[in-house]
């Protein structure tokens, strides 16, 4: 029986497409977790992906908890007033204490994740990342840059004793050195890159990363549909880990900047629906920004 894979996307009009997925594997629960945020107001973006891990149910809670904060700080808005890197650099902080704070209910877990967030925002792309999720920024259908993972094997790799390809099939892939969750304060990676014309990002849990290339990610990237074409990959992720691999997230960007006269055009155009509409309620009116997300429900 073929496993399901979970597609969401989000299709926003002059700005791009985001398509998102993720799948079991051979794995009995499911430790991934994603959310893709977007206000079309600003024309501004947050991917977040998590993996969670820290045994007996700590993985779900720990990816759960990491989505939880990703969501309470867009909520209060705080992406619009502090440079993009700030931002980012205070989610990564919170969804750590979120962390310590859920762990301190459990006896014997410990919940810890990967994490990795791009924000896209006018016309600059933040990135952070903690662990081994990664980043892959994709530009003239090659990928142009990718996050370094904070891993043993990553280590091994820059010290020249085993190759980058064989990351994902060694032994001891799946032996961090940073995360969230656990007692150090994380010491988070943040890359930055001007946003261009058919520019696009994926972004992936080790899951994803161990079954497919940068190359085949790439490609992937270029489809015009990205929930087909992450369909596509999950389902080629699956063949290829026959069954024992681990849990998948992974989601494709196709996001456009906005030119700015187009911008400046709808920022009018909504102060002035805005305007209308409190002084017809007489009460003042929050529009929340689109959000789609993968979670699973918490454990009570």
């Amino acid at each position: 029986m073929e496993q399901q894979i979970d597609i969401a996307t989000i299709d926003a009009p002059c700005w791009g497409t985001v398509g998102a997925g993720r799948c079991r594997g051979g794995r009995p629960t499911q430790q991934d977790d994603l959310v893709c945020l977007h206000d079309p107001l600003s024309a501004t973006w947050l991917l977040v992906l998590a993996d969670g891990m820290g045994g007996e149910g700590a993985g779900e809670l720990a990816s759960a908890g990491v989505i939880a904060a990703a969501k309470s700080l867009w909520t209060r808005g705080d992406w619009r007033n502090l440079p993009g890197a700030v931002f980012l650099e205070q989610f990564c902080q919170e969804a750590h204490l979120e962390l310590l704070r859920r762990g301190a209910a459990l006896a014997d877990a410990s919940p810890r994740a990967t994490v990795v967030a791009l924000l896209l925002k006018g016309r600059h792309a933040f990135w952070a990342h903690v662990g081994d999720s990664r980043l892959y920024r994709i530009e003239h259908h090659r990928v142009a840059g990718c996050t370094e993972d904070h891993s043993l094997v990553q280590e091994r790799v820059r010290r020249g004793e085993l190759a980058a390809d064989q990351a994902g099939s060694a032994p001891d892939q799946h032996q961090l050195l940073r995360g969230l969750g656990g007692a150090r304060r994380p010491e988070v990676e943040h890359g930055y890159a001007p946003r261009r014309r058919d520019q696009r990002f994926a972004l992936c849990s080790d899951g994803v990363w161990a079954h497919l290339s940068g190359a085949e990610l790439a490609a992937f990237a270029d489809y015009a549909d990205p929930s087909l074409a992450v369909r596509e990959a999950l389902s080629l992720v699956l063949r290829r880990g026959r069954g024992e691999g681990d849990n998948a997230a992974l989601i494709l960007v196709r996001a456009e900047p906005a030119p700015f006269h187009l911008l400046a055009s709808m920022r009018r155009a909504w102060s002035r629906i805005l305007g209308a509409f409190a002084v017809r309620r007489h009460t003042d009116a929050t529009f929340s920004g689109r959000q789609v997300s993968l979670h699973v429900p918490e454990p009570r």
